[in-house]
């Protein structure tokens, strides 16, 4: 959303990509996510009815098998949270395909940054959209501002997903979920 006007159709009707958490600190219960990362490999098509999600989860390697699953409960809006909720993989129909353990990089830039995972994604994007106007997604939530990014390369080489990217949109914001929220 720039400007407080909605997005549209998906560039060719597909929508293709990554997210990515890195937890400054948390927690869930009494399980510490602090450092920890999470990145959501994604793909719908607008003509599906519904545009249900197709997805991967990769959890944090880093993490033990408490964290890896409360960051996986998390996310895939187990421990519910009313902007988790709102996610769309959440709130829609969609289909998890597996959630991996995998070796995560997160690393924020003052503009940008870069995710990977293992060798089988790549995202660095580090030129931002020039706008006045506030940007915002519904991940992680309208309520928040963000940078609207051009992706520098977006590859991802991970069965059932293959595509490398560049130029296409990217999105830079903190979040902050909450089971209170």
């Amino acid at each position: 959303m720039i400007g407080g006007v909605p997005g549209g159709r998906s560039t060719n009707g597909v929508c293709l990509g990554v997210l990515s958490w890195l937890v400054s600190e948390g927690h869930a219960g009494d399980v510490a996510l602090g450092e920890l990362g999470a990145v959501l490999e994604y793909r719908y098509d607008d003509d599906v009815p519904g545009s249900p999600w197709q997805f991967l989860l990769h959890v944090d390697a880093r993490g033990d098998e408490r964290q890896r699953a409360a960051l996986a409960d998390i996310l895939l809006g187990r421990l519910g949270g009313d902007l988790v909720l709102a996610l769309p993989w959440v709130r829609k129909l969609s289909h998890l395909l597996e959630i991996r353990t995998s070796s995560i990089e997160i690393e924020h830039r003052a503009i940008g940054g870069v995710v990977r995972v293992g060798n089988t994604v790549s995202l660095e994007a580090t030129r931002a959209v020039r706008t006045e106007q506030r940007v915002s997604c519904i991940v992680p939530g309208h309520h928040r501002a963000g940078t609207e990014l051009y992706a520098d390369e977006l590859v991802v080489h991970e069965d059932p997903f293959d595509w490398e990217l560049a130029d296409n949109c990217a999105f830079s914001a903190s979040f902050d979920y909450s089971s209170s929220s």
